[in-house]
């Protein structure tokens, strides 16, 4: 009797593993809020960040997508007012877009050049605002 129960019982559970199904992705992604939790901790995870960017090398679409983004990258070099505009446009959209400036700030932290880039453009604000004051003064 033992071995007959153990018997079903080992079929229900090939039958149970069997039957189970792999798991779609384009239905989980295609829950918005699931797809941006997602992006978010790989966005948030320097570990899976980088093996997203491998996936995307590895990809025809995302290693043009790569290359778009060096050729943008020499653009901005070699047109410094398009980037400032570039720029501060970037932080008005981070400023409603959480995945957006969590991006950013990652980018700011690993890249010494884009942060003093950034304090720059904070200095030049603060002298504008400073500009502005003295010039409601001498009203």
């Amino acid at each position: 009797m033992k071995t007959i129960q153990k018997f079903i019982l080992s079929i229900a559970f090939v039958t149970l593993f069997a039957c189970q199904s792999k798991t779609d992705v384009n239905q989980i992604l295609s829950n918005s809020d699931t797809k941006k939790a997602i992006m978010d901790t790989i966005a948030n995870n320097s570990d899976m960040s980088k093996d997203m960017m491998q996936a995307m090398m590895n990809n025809s679409k995302g290693k043009m997508m790569m290359t778009n983004h060096e050729n943008m990258m020499k653009m901005m070099k070699d047109n410094p007012d398009m980037m400032k505009g570039m720029m501060t446009e970037m932080m008005e959209a981070c400023k409603t877009d959480t995945t957006m400036m969590s991006g950013m700030c990652r980018s700011m932290i690993d890249n010494p050049k884009m942060m003093d880039m950034m304090k720059d453009k904070k200095m030049q604000s603060h002298k504008m605002t400073g500009m502005d004051k003295n010039m409601d003064m001498s009203k």
